[in-house]
């Protein structure tokens, strides 16, 4: 099967002209006009990036996925080509009802109609993972029904099998294949299908995601269902709202459309700063505004999480951007262990000014947030700068947030919107508040050591004395050796003098 697949993959990659990724230059460059001969009938008239994607889409949903987790990797792609991949839509027709009852029969062990009140057969929602069909518990609540695609796991399986073996060849044989690092971007993928096969999981982030939010004013997050949870299967609350993307119903509904842009990018810097915890897929699609004008957010199977040193770092490059402190952001990649420890920072400055100052004297509105980060990460490329995984997925987070709040409002200025919000987490973190909050959440822990610590302090001290006596014991042992040994030598040389003398 995997072969008649890898036939499949080479055929449509010929289809499309995709051999021109890797005959243009390098070690395969004689090979060209043999493929040109074999390849004669086709009409390459389309640009790369988009016969690319086009590509993707006609080898199935899965490679549309993973096109779209490329899409992310801007910091490695040439900008026509993650263009085109950023337009691709995981659009995939549901698997027949009758199937996805049968998948519920068995996780339950007794047909949906006993499990639920209502379950409405027809999906109002299909992706290449999973689709989402409504229902009614016995109670009479409303909830939403997730299902993973029957025999997903293996197909998965093959594909990402393919896919780590183009990886290598794109390595081995393109120029560029080293730089690209293919095969970090496969596994980056491979475990974001893993994460989304365990809808477990997937509910255990929505969990976390709504007790971070849980009464909050600015986002709403549905409660999981745990009782009818199962690898395979996720029901939580039913939400009620509208799609964001929908501005004019939404204007309809007297919904203040320019603040609902502001409070999205307060919901974003409150995950990434506040909890270090975010919702790393928020394309408009997973995005609903309720009747009360609160986000809704839905489909947990991407999350990202950062680090205090994560966070920090964010923050001070951040707060250096505003003030056009480039040296501070060259110093904050070193001291990160981010750039080598031999970068020099003055050079680095320089290339980080070359970025930034012609975006710095547009008007404040008209700066991509987004594209700034994508810029210094390239720039960072040249000074061996390792990007780490956690912040390209940031990076795409608020490439999704800025394009979302910029679409609701074209006036949004995310550089003014955010800078108070990173202003005062600074201050808290390095502030005296911060002190405070650090030891708040130290004492416990002090609490619980002090009281055993004159116990501890004494094993130490008796560790300590055992292990010095084991030393002189060590030492006497070997003080006994060495006057033996010259004992002995003494003993001989006076049994030879007495031998001589008797002689």
């Amino acid at each position: 099967m995997r072969f008649f697949r890898l036939l499949k993959i080479l055929a449509v990659a010929f289809r499309f002209g995709l051999d021109e990724f890797f005959l243009s230059q390098g070690r395969l460059h004689a090979l060209q006009p043999l493929v040109k001969l074999a390849t004669f009938w086709r009409r390459l008239e389309k640009p790369r990036g988009e016969r690319l994607r086009l590509a993707l889409e006609a080898l199935g949903p899965l490679f549309v996925k993973f096109g779209q987790v490329l899409s992310t990797r801007r910091d490695l792609l040439p900008e026509d080509i993650a263009d085109e991949l950023a337009k691709l839509q995981d659009q995939v027709p549901p698997f027949p009802s009758s199937i996805a009852l049968a998948m519920l029969e068995q996780v339950y062990g007794k047909p949906a109609s006993e499990v639920f009140h209502k379950f409405e057969t027809e999906p109002i929602a299909s992706a290449s993972v999973a689709q989402v069909h409504m229902a009614v518990l016995h109670d009479g609540t409303e909830v939403a029904v997730k299902i993973l695609r029957p025999g997903i796991a293996p197909i998965i399986s093959h594909d990402v099998a393919l896919m780590e073996t183009g990886a290598w060849l794109v390595e081995a044989l393109w120029p560029d294949g080293k730089r690209l690092k293919p095969r970090e971007v496969v596994v980056e993928f491979a475990r974001h299908l893993n994460d989304e096969l365990d809808l477990m999981r997937e509910a255990a982030n929505c969990s976390q995601l709504r007790r971070n939010f849980l009464d909050s004013p600015l986002l709403l997050v549905p409660e999981v269902y745990w009782d009818y949870c199962h690898s395979n299967v996720m029901v939580m609350q039913r939400m009620k709202g509208t799609p964001i993307s929908h501005v004019a119903k939404l204007r309809e509904q007297g919904v203040d459309i320019p603040k609902l842009a502001r409070v999205g990018v307060e919901i974003f810097f409150t995950q990434v700063f506040r909890d270090g915890y975010f919702h790393a897929d928020m394309h408009p699609g997973n995005i609903f505004v309720g009747s009360d004008s609160r986000y809704i957010a839905v489909d947990f199977g991407i999350m990202g999480t950062l680090t205090d040193e994560d966070k920090n770092y964010l923050a001070q490059n951040f707060l250096a951007f505003f003030r056009r402190d480039y040296k501070r952001v060259a110093q904050a990649h070193v001291e990160a262990g981010w750039a080598p420890k031999n970068t020099r920072v003055d050079d680095f400055e320089t290339a980080i000014r070359a970025v930034c100052e012609p975006i710095f004297d547009k008007p404040l509105k008209e700066i991509s947030f987004g594209h700034v980060l994508l810029q210094l990460f390239q720039t960072s490329r040249r000074f061996n700068v390792e990007i780490q995984p956690q912040l390209v997925l940031l990076q795409k987070t608020l490439l999704n947030i800025e394009g979302l709040g910029r679409d609701l409002d074209p006036d949004l200025d995310l550089w003014t919107t955010a800078k108070p919000y990173l202003e005062n987490w600074m201050s808290e973190q390095i502030g005296w508040r911060g002190l405070v909050r650090r030891l708040g959440k130290e004492i416990p822990n002090w609490a619980v050591l002090l009281p055993q610590f004159p116990r501890l302090l004494h094993h130490a001290l008796s560790d300590n004395r055992a292990q010095m006596l084991e030393e002189r014991m060590a030492e006497l042992l070997m003080e006994e050796k060495r006057q033996s040994r010259l004992l002995f030598v003494l003993a001989l040389l006076l049994a030879t003098l007495l031998l001589w003398h008797m002689w």
